[in-house]
């Protein structure tokens, strides 16, 4: 079939790899558009298009897919699907039908737990077990469509947002595909989502990563992995300094520190929470790098109850 290829981050790469080592033409990419990045703030191109120009493949990039034209751009492709993996754009109620078999989006949840834009992580605050990835086909609703296949994927005890979401960007490439395969030969059966079972999975944004140590440790270990890397943990230093906080271990044997208050040793520092210790990992600083804990806590010169997240 010929291809019109949506996605824009680095998750969306195994796709576009996997498409383009098909038997499918991928005869064009749609993209969000160049973004300011680092501290320079330089313009800078999507994962999706890097990949797309070095392969001499059309790009498409526009800001909102209402603009005038995109949609007799798009038509002009004359495409047979539109294969979508976090694009990060909606897709107008006019453009789902232009492709012969629509949309098809890989989402990385088993639908309909989890619609919405961050489903990985939430899986992870939300301390799943067992996760997945669907491919729908694409409708006005959010996440709400068909589904034509689904995989399963188990939730690793330390897995990071991170971990987990490459490997469902790699397992999930290849669904996408066999759904693909199955749309060319006729054989593509979608059933219609269950009633029963939706949750949503909003965008994470700043301040729900904020961690709350009066939360049981274990509440504060799935949101620490769940917002690691993106959005990234927080919590703030006793003088009111923003501090990065990686992934922790949990110390039950360890009962006497209050929520937030820290004790700092040569090897490790401790900070308790609404049930017990924990031992921090790697922070990070307002503006500078990621360190160990036990580094940071010796510069930082903390006093003995010393409590972090004050503010909370």
């Amino acid at each position: 079939m010929r291809l019109l290829f949506a996605g824009t981050p680095e998750v969306a790469l195994p796709s576009l790899r996997t498409l383009l080592a098909s038997d499918h033409e991928v005869a064009a990419v749609l993209t969000r558009p160049d973004t300011r990045k680092g501290r320079g703030r330089t313009l800078a191109a999507s994962p999706v298009a890097e990949l797309a120009r070095a392969r001499g493949i059309t790009v498409l990039t526009p800001r909102s897919l209402r603009e005038d034209g995109v949609a007799e751009q798009i038509a002009d492709l004359a495409i047979d699907a539109a294969p979508i993996v976090a694009y990060g754009g909606l897709v107008p109620a006019d453009l789902l039908t232009v492709p012969r078999h629509g949309w098809v989006n890989l989402h990385f949840s088993l639908l309909p737990a989890w619609r919405g834009a961050a489903p990985v992580q939430r899986a992870l605050i939300a301390g799943d077990e067992v996760t997945g990835a669907s491919v729908f086909q694409l409708e006005s609703g959010l996440d709400t469509g068909p589904v034509y296949g689904t995989l399963t994927e188990t939730v690793r005890p330390r897995d990071t947002a991170g971990d987990l979401l490459g490997r469902l960007a790699d397992s999930g490439a290849q669904l996408l595909l066999q759904v693909l395969d199955a749309l060319a030969d006729g054989s593509a059966r979608p059933s219609p989502q269950p009633a029963d079972g939706v949750s949503l999975a909003p965008k994470l944004d700043v301040e729900d990563a904020r961690v709350r140590w009066a939360d049981p440790a274990l509440a504060v270990d799935r949101l620490i992995r769940g917002c690691t890397p993106a959005p990234g943990a927080w919590t703030t230093t006793p003088t009111g300094a923003r501090l990065k906080v990686g992934p922790i271990t949990s110390r039950p044997d360890v009962v006497d520190l209050r929520p937030g208050e820290m004790r700092a040793g040569k090897h490790e520092v401790l900070v308790g929470t609404g049930s017990h210790a924990v031992a921090l990992g790697e922070v990070a600083p307002a503006g500078k790098s990621w360190m160990p804990a036990e580094a940071w806590a010796r510069g930082a010169h903390a006093a003995p109850g010393a409590r972090l997240g004050q503010a909370e």
